[in-house]
């Protein structure tokens, strides 16, 4: 992203995993992007092969913060989502819902729907986790985080999400909400993490997509008909909570039977 695009801001932080940079130290690229990037020079292949050291830093971190974080839900939605906004309030009513539960509440840690989940999480009393990330247009965890990890890298990240929740709640987003939903529905349908609950919130939001997965995908044999039943449509917070406790309990190991006394 160049200076004169849209969102971009030297006169905000910019954060670079623990570091915050302002004004004119604000990179024109992002550490991902120099990652994934195949046309420019080959230098770091010589001269900075201690990245992966880096990567590795980022998943001890990320184990290290919520290691023993306890039950957790993901909340995903869009950014976008004013305070202002029904959405807002529904993000809200579900970071609240998840923690009269007895779960933890993770989010992106940006503002929008994040937001509000990790208001919601931290208005009732719960633990409310934001898992920044090095973006040019979003900068900084909201201020409703209790427990912030920021990372470099998408992929890092991405792991956080999957492996310390038990289970997704998908609210209306773009790309980077769909981008996190398909990733759990392959991750789930491949049985590369055991199966939990993926709710997406609002029907009529994604009621489009669902019928193109079916009318397209599942007529064209390009997916199954049964792996469309790994997600949960719903427009009720309470359902919504209710369909990850249900599956929860439905995963945990039994209780061992109580011994009687001879």
């Amino acid at each position: 992203m160049s200076e004169t695009e849209p969102g971009w801001d030297r006169h905000h932080d910019y954060v670079k995993g623990p570091v915050v940079m302002r004004r004119s130290q604000v990179p024109l690229s992002t550490t991902d992007q120099r990652l994934l990037d195949s046309r420019g020079p080959t230098d770091w292949l010589h001269a900075d092969p201690w990245r992966v050291l880096r990567i590795q830093a980022e998943f001890v971190e990320g184990f290290g913060a919520l290691a023993e974080l306890g039950p957790a839900v993901s909340v995903f939605g869009s950014a976008r989502t004013r305070p202002d906004s029904a959405l807002y309030a529904t993000g809200e009513a579900i970071g609240r819902a998840l923690v009269d539960a007895g779960y933890a509440v993770i989010t992106g840690g940006g503002p929008g729907t994040m937001e509000a989940a990790n208001k919601g999480a931290l208005e009732a009393g719960g633990t409310s986790v934001g898992l920044g990330i090095e973006l040019p247009f979003e900068q900084g965890l909201n201020d409703y985080v209790d427990m912030g990890v920021n990372f470099r890298y998408f992929f890092a990240r991405k792991t956080m999400f999957v492996k310390y929740a038990r289970g997704f709640v998908v609210l209306p987003g773009g790309f980077g909400t769909l981008d996190e939903l398909f990733e759990a529905i392959t991750l789930v349908q491949t049985n590369k993490v055991t199966s939990f609950p993926i709710v997406l919130f609002g029907s009529d939001y994604w009621g489009g997509l669902l019928a193109w997965l079916t009318g397209s995908a599942v007529a064209a044999g390009t997916i199954n008909e049964r792996d469309l039943g790994l997600l949960s449509v719903t427009d009720d917070v309470t359902e919504a909570v209710r369909t990850i406790v249900e599956s929860d309990l439905a995963l945990a190991p039994p209780e061992r039977p109580t011994e009687r006394p001879e």
